[in-house]
């Protein structure tokens, strides 16, 4: 018996040997290979911006190098074979808004215009081109094809203009935004002429990049509905060989919307992950999709080279990826060079000139470099640059209203409105616009100007829970001020973590808030806006509600936008142009925080119990009634088990 198990097990081991036999015949299957070149997040940043610590990052003008570069280069393998196969150049929205360029964004269509220059194939809409609400987006679309020059396919599948805004639609069949477009990529064969790669590119806009457009006025289809719909159409009609989804929507720590849509959807093969500004040092595979982010603003240039096996069971493999700096190592290519300096002579003629200001004027120096924008606002604590922009918006509603001026209690900036840092060194205008540089006001011109609100002083209060309790789990919610001091205990229970706060006066003279009287606030107009979404966002824990200087909420927020002597809007840009400027050498007093905000950690049950609020109190309660069932379960059993064992002692022996 033994002897015949033995065979059995032989002969079965020479099946899976000899089925092992027919493993690279399988390896050699036919496959495609597409290597996809990508960006998203470039926030109009045509130029290169100083680097921390020296050098240089990113900018149109060297990033179109590098990518000549790159589409000639084959891929080199593991192995350090090469492998030559079709390259697709995309780009996975957010294209505008960051620099001054932006503000000939309706007219002239510079972002649109030098992504299709530098060869993009597609690109999808971001939040930030609805910066200029869709009527400014129709402006941009416009200006590109009546620029007759070569643009970029421009796809977007689930965030569209209502019927009703036949404006809009006009503007979108015009230039031909679709749900999906199909890129034709020759082959390289030894056999000689071949079929070529059929890419299905589409684009979709996520639930936060739709929350962070609140003047978009486009209709919003939920992201994997979408989705299923556009590649249930391309498997049907388009007969592609790859598909690529350029979402904006985000991934953060591996995880995020685009996690999500992955999850949900299938027969998406790689996802370019826009939105979040993220990084991913190797693809994220969720199933059979990749998920890729290369950073934003240019800093980088993404490169994915994929294959996938044709036939029954197909399967996709990466064969590279890599992520290449945009630096001072990689020289300017002179025909985007040529395009920069056209476009930004056009800035300066048809914008700045109503400022009295040009492009590269210097405003300013600074002795010290502020954070860089890449760790702005990510650890919760003071910042320089918030208190700097923050004092630039007192500054500069002083000098607007004059004579007129009613004093500014509390002036706050929100780290998400944040878009660049500044470096030691000269500081210029362009620096400063991009320091400010999104959105348009009520009368249509680029930046968001400043409002001025009324809110109480229990409302001042739950601002400072927000900055306490919120930065944690959202870090562009993160607020520096300039007239109020604030500190938190980040040990305490969500939405009571603040455990002293006062107004701050001119001379440095603190006060207690009062609670009921009205305070006045001045701050962006996005950031305004966004003031009365935390009753909403903290379950109407928190409440704020901005009003007009007689007590009434507001509806309008742009009846609220401060003008200067000639009527005109207070831009955040160019309050913090005139701040700086006003004191030529940046003061060193901004190189290190101040106090006007703390953080207290600490563990006493005193400090970790005063003030309660509901939320600590409904805890504490909780807490409490488990306790008290603890306790009356212990001694439940504590009584119950001595009876058990008197029983068990004075038991009579009966024998059998």
């Amino acid at each position: 018996m033994k002897s015949i198990r033995r065979m059995g097990a032989l002969l079965w081991c020479a099946v899976l040997l000899l089925g092992g036999l027919t493993l690279p015949a399988a390896a050699d299957a036919p496959s495609q290979t597409l290597t996809i070149l990508f960006t998203h997040d470039t926030h109009d940043h045509f130029l290169p911006m100083p680097a921390e610590g020296g050098g240089e990052y990113g900018g149109y003008t060297r990033l179109a190098t590098l990518l000549e570069e790159q589409r000639k280069r084959p891929a080199v393998l593991s192995d350090g074979s090469a492998v030559q196969g079709p390259t697709v150049t995309l780009d996975a929205g957010d294209f505008s808004m960051g620099s001054l360029f932006q503000t000939i964004y309706a007219t002239d269509a510079p972002e649109l215009r030098a992504l299709g220059a530098m060869g993009y194939d597609a690109t999808t809409l971001g939040n930030h081109e609805f910066d200029y609400r869709a009527a400014g987006l129709a402006d941009m679309l416009r200006a590109a094809v009546a620029s007759g020059e070569a643009l970029p396919a421009l796809v977007q599948a689930n965030y569209k203009p209502p019927e009703s805004d036949a404006d809009s639609w006009a503007a979108w069949n015009a230039y031909g935004v679709t749900d999906y477009v199909v890129i034709e990529k020759e082959r390289e064969s030894r056999e000689g002429p071949a079929e070529p790669v059929r890419v299905a590119v589409f684009g979709v806009l996520g639930v936060d990049a739709d929350e962070c457009a609140p003047m978009s006025g486009m209709e919003f289809e939920p992201v994997a509905a979408a989705a299923k719909r556009v590649v249930a159409q391309i498997q049907a009609e388009a007969d592609a060989d790859f598909v690529i989804c350029l979402s904006h929507s985000g991934t953060e720590n591996g995880k995020g919307e685009d996690y999500e849509l992955a999850k949900a959807v299938d027969g998406i093969d790689v996802i370019l992950s826009g939105h979040t500004h993220a990084t991913t040092p190797e693809p994220i595979r969720v199933n059979d999709t990749l998920i890729v982010s290369c950073g934003e603003y240019t800093q980088n240039l993404g490169r994915l080279t994929i294959a996938k096996k044709t036939g029954p069971g197909q399967s996709l493999s990466v064969l590279e990826y890599k992520l290449l700096p945009v630096d001072e190592t990689v020289p300017e290519d002179p025909a985007a060079a040529a395009l920069a300096a056209a476009f930004k002579e056009k800035v300066d003629r048809t914008y700045l000139s109503g400022y009295g200001l040009t492009f590269d004027q210097v405003i300013a120096h600074s002795p010290f470099d502020f954070t860089p924008v890449d760790q702005f606002g990510q650890e919760q604590g003071e910042d320089g640059l918030g208190n700097l922009i923050a004092d630039s918006y007192l500054f500069a509603v002083k000098e607007a209203e004059g004579t007129d001026y009613v004093p500014v209690d509390f002036a706050v900036v929100a780290s998400g409105v944040v878009r660049a840092s500044l470096a030691e060194g000269p500081i210029t205008v362009s620096d400063a616009f991009q320091v400010s540089s999104l959105g348009s006001g009520g009368d249509g011109t680029p930046g968001y100007p400043l409002i001025s609100v009324y809110i109480t002083g229990r409302e001042l209060k739950d601002a400072f829970e927000v900055d306490a309790s919120v930065t944690p789990l959202m870090p562009a919610a993160q607020l520096w001020g300039a007239g109020m001091t604030w500190t938190w205990n980040p040990r305490r229970m969500i939405f009571n973590k603040v455990t002293d706060c006062a107004q701050v006066l001119g001379d440095g003279t603190t006060l207690p808030i009062e609670d009921d009287r009205l305070y006045r606030v001045v701050t962006g107009l996005y950031s305004g806006q966004m003031l009365g979404a935390v009753n909403g966002k903290s379950f109407g824990i928190l409440t704020i509600t901005p009003k007009d200087a007689d007590g009434v909420p507001v509806t309008d927020f742009e009846e609220q936008i401060i003008r200067t002597s000639s009527g005109s809007e207070l831009k955040e840009w160019y309050a913090l142009a005139a701040y700086l400027r006003s004191m030529g050498t940046v003061d060193p007093r901004y190189a290190a925080p101040e106090g006007r905000k703390l953080s207290a950690p600490s563990w006493n049950p005193v400090q970790l119990l005063k003030n309660p609020n509901r939320i600590t109190l409904a805890a504490l309660t909780g807490v409490l009634a488990v306790l008290l069932l603890a306790v009356r379960l212990v001694r439940r059993a504590a009584a119950g088990g001595g009876r058990r064992r008197g029983r068990g002692r004075y038991r009579p022996y009966r024998g059998r």
